[in-house]
């Protein structure tokens, strides 16, 4: 803009000099050196300098004539200013100049002893506005000259950057004819056109002739090489057998993959920096040779690319109704689990772009953990992935291998991804409390980005080395126990525990699921079995020991292939399964539910505990004997309840006044503590208040109440402390037949996860501190119930 605003204010005169040059044509704003060695022109080059500098260069028709005449010339020139001017020893003069304008020779004035003639200044027409087919060919132009100039070996680093700045048609017209090696009659035609578009046509006609001549220049001075290897002349000749088949209209095999990736690399709809790294990958393989070994890596990783789901996604269910239905249909109860999910509906109704959730589902087996993935899918009207992470140990599996291994592959959380099919499946990974960690890795440690929703909208895979949106995911993980799950990793979670089910929800689940689920799957129908509601309690009581349906399901199984046996033997009527004929079907019990205590026992008290499986009542015995204070310890127990028994005996030596024990009995005494079930490893601090009612029964001779059971951890002082797993442990006590359980009063707000039919069969005692248990657990002589004798002590709650 600078330049022609300097042109405009130029004044140019009417009567100029004239310098006829050869072999060349000038153009406007072309700065070049000539070198002036002819009478006339060394005169008129004198003129010039002597006025305003500015001189009119025409060029000859004929190169050879040393005196052309003004026939020779051609009519229209350029207008150039001499910027330096340079005396060679030879007696030459170099002139340095510079094109300002186009002109047209009206009249000669003189021919002696120079040119002199009367000059009419010639104007580009103006360009208001670049279209859209306008912009196209001077890309093409720039494309053109620059493979041209590559070719002939004269392309240099700032010529390509000159091109990419200048966006006057005109002037991209006037720079490219001027660094083309073009006869002078077809750069003496562009230069007397004055429409600037139709002078770039008539450039890109040239370019097009000049690049098949460049091309076919090339080819023939590669195909002169003699010395050449066989790989090569192989390359060569492929080369060409594909450029004359390209000519005939048939596409090789190798063109016909490069077409089909391109347009897959199109149709996939890629985030740009994704789509630009596919785009050099596929130019990478275009140029190998097709048996190179690295030619199927690349093509593998292409595969991978473009199969990848980037913005392709599932439209959500949000209709809330119908998504409570789905999951009621699915499976009872679990009600924590199925409001979670209806309330992230109800915000993804009102907010349209949101992070998926990440949850865990913590519980025993078999409690429907990795089956509600599947059922919240089927809910949200989303895609289902799952893949298990017990037992992997190398980071590799879910961050990828790098592609300068071999055979290297995604990692799981890429190719569940890709088989998915969408961006925002729900992606189940079971058993993450299971991940292992070696010298390969800690894969917990892997997936920390995947599951931040602070990071995972640029999840990074070593294999594909591109960043991968995982916000849209909803990532649903299990466990069984959440001790195991690395502290950063859990902290990335929201943990919803799912505990076991009571006998009267393991009925109702298999009268509404796992029947109808196990007659489908062997082929009978309603009409060939009937199960008792007898039967299935005692299945559940009597075959199974578990928190959840794993093994009751495997017992139904087992009664629909009878019946299925039965059919096939050609046996008619109805196979009906009740209490009584249930060992028929299923062999003897397995489990023997243990024998009630019948009567209040000294040193004798039911404890409540947490196992993988569910509750478990525990009972735990002591004794005392002459002997010298010996403390021992039977039945497999951990370090905890180890150190729960010592606090308990301590507990006792500080409180023996208080209790009416002899309080040197440690000296004169050995207490033994037992657990039975000896060959079953035991551990866990809640047993703490159970082994000290046990102790201080045998100690003070009084015997416990055998209708209640507790639980909690005892401190030296005699504190109460809170516990885990309240909702599997009332559960045992209930299958127990006990009617009332002691509890820590800080576990009073757990009460709420316990059925309310549960607590309604039980009486429940908050207590504080040792001294509560005592009075409400321990039977004093001449008293036969424990509510008549400390009623007032007892806080129920139903």
């Amino acid at each position: 803009m600078a330049e022609s605003q300097e042109k405009d204010q130029l004044i140019i005169p009417d009567v100029l000099p004239l310098l006829p040059v050869r072999d060349i044509v000038i153009y406007s704003y072309m700065f070049l050196p000539l070198f002036v060695g002819r009478d006339a022109s060394l005169k008129a080059v004198d003129e010039a300098i002597s006025k305003d500098r500015l001189i009119f260069l025409i060029t000859q028709k004929e190169a050879t004539e040393d005196e052309p005449a003004k026939e020779g010339l051609y009519n229209i020139g350029t207008v150039a200013m001499i910027m330096k001017k340079f005396k060679l020893p030879d007696g030459r003069v170099k002139i340095l100049v510079q094109g300002i304008t186009k002109g047209k020779i009206e009249k000669y004035i003189q021919e002696k002893p120079f040119f002199l003639a009367n000059i009419q200044k010639l104007e580009d027409e103006v360009v208001t506005e670049i279209s859209l087919e306008t912009e196209a060919l001077m890309r093409n132009v720039k494309e053109e000259c620059e493979k041209i100039l590559s070719l002939k070996g004269l392309i240099s680093a700032e010529i390509p950057e000159i091109l990419n700045n200048i966006s006057e048609p005109g002037r991209l017209a006037d720079l490219v004819a001027s660094n083309l090696r073009l006869k002078i009659e077809e750069s003496q035609s562009v230069l007397e056109i004055l429409d600037p578009i139709v002078r770039l046509k008539k450039v890109n006609e040239l370019l097009v002739k000049e690049l098949e001549v460049s091309t076919m220049q090339a080819k023939i001075q590669s195909q002169a090489k003699e010395e050449m290897s066989k790989t090569q002349r192989e390359y060569f000749l492929r080369e060409q057998l594909r450029a004359i088949k390209a000519d005939l209209g048939e596409m090789d095999e190798k063109s016909a993959e490069i077409a089909d990736f391109s347009e897959k690399i199109k149709a996939a709809n890629m985030p740009p920096e994704v789509e630009k790294e596919a785009r050099k990958q596929l130019n990478r393989l275009e140029q190998m040779h097709p048996d190179a070994a690295e030619a199927s890596i690349v093509r593998t990783y292409l595969e991978c690319v473009v199969e990848l789901p980037w913005s392709k996604g599932t439209k959500d269910n949000l209709d809330i109704k119908k998504a409570k239905e789905v999951l009621d249909e699915d499976h009872y109860d679990l009600q924590k689990v199925k409001e979670r999910i209806l309330d992230y509906l109800s915000v993804r109704k009102l907010k349209k772009k949101m992070k998926g959730p990440i949850l865990c589902f913590v519980g025993p087996p078999g409690v429907g953990k990795t089956s509600l993935g599947k059922s919240i899918a089927r809910a949200l009207g989303r895609n289902y992935i799952r893949i298990s992470l017990g037992g992997i140990r190398d980071e590799a599996e879910i961050r990828g291998h790098r592609r300068t291994y071999i055979g290297a592959l995604p990692g799981r959380i890429v190719q569940g991804i890709k088989q998915a099919g969408s961006n925002n499946p729900v992606f189940m990974m079971d058993e993450i409390d299971k991940v292992g960690a070696d010298f390969r890795g800690d894969p917990s440690a892997a997936l920390l980005e995947a599951l931040d929703p602070e990071q995972n909208y640029a999840f990074s895979d070593h294999y594909l080395n591109l960043p991968f949106d995982l916000s849209n995911v909803m990532f649903i993980t299990t466990a069984n126990l959440v001790d195991p799950i690395l502290p950063a990793l859990k902290d990335r979670m929201e943990i919803i525990e799912l505990s076991g089910y009571t006998d009267e929800e393991k009925l109702r689940i298999t009268r509404q699921f796992l029947i109808r689920r196990q007659m489908e799957e062997n082929g009978i129908t309603p009409e060939h079995l009937e199960i008792s509601d007898e039967a299935i309690m005692a299945i559940i009581a009597q075959y199974t020991r578990e928190a959840g349906l794993r093994n009751l399901e495997r017992e139904i199984a087992n009664l629909c292939r009878k019946a299925a046996r039965a059919i096939a033997e050609g046996k008619t009527g109805k196979t009906h399964v009740t209490r009584n004929n249930l060992y028929k079907f299923l062999g003897v019990p397995k489990y023997i539910p243990d024998e009630e205590q019948k009567t209040n026992e000294t040193g004798l008290a039911t404890g409540l505990a947490w196992t993988q499986v569910g509750g478990e009542v525990l009972y735990i015995e002591a004794s005392t004997m002459k002997g010298k204070g010996n403390l021992t310890l039977t039945g497999s127990l951990g370090d905890v309840m180890k150190e729960s028994a010592q606090a308990a005996l301590s507990y006792a030596r500080s409180k023996a006044k208080e209790l009416n024990i002899d309080e040197h009995f440690y000296e004169k005494q050995d207490i033994h503590i037992h657990v039975p079930a000896g060959a079953i490893p035991k551990d866990g601090p809640s047993a703490g208040v159970t082994m000290a009612t046990a102790l201080i029964s045998a100690l003070t001779k009084y015997p416990t109440n055998k209708d209640i059971a507790m639980t909690g951890e005892i401190t030296l002082r005699g504190r109460v402390l809170p516990i885990g797993g309240l909702k599997e442990k009332v559960l045992a006590a209930l299958r127990a037949h006990i009617k009332t359980v002691i509890i820590p009063e800080q576990n009073r707000k757990d009460l709420d996860d316990v059925p309310k039919n549960v607590k309604n069969k039980l009486n429940f005692v908050f207590v504080k501190d040792m001294d509560e248990i005592l009075t409400v657990a321990l039977v004093k002589k001449g008293k036969a119930k424990l509510a008549d004798q400390k009623n007032r002590r007892i806080r129920a709650s139903k």
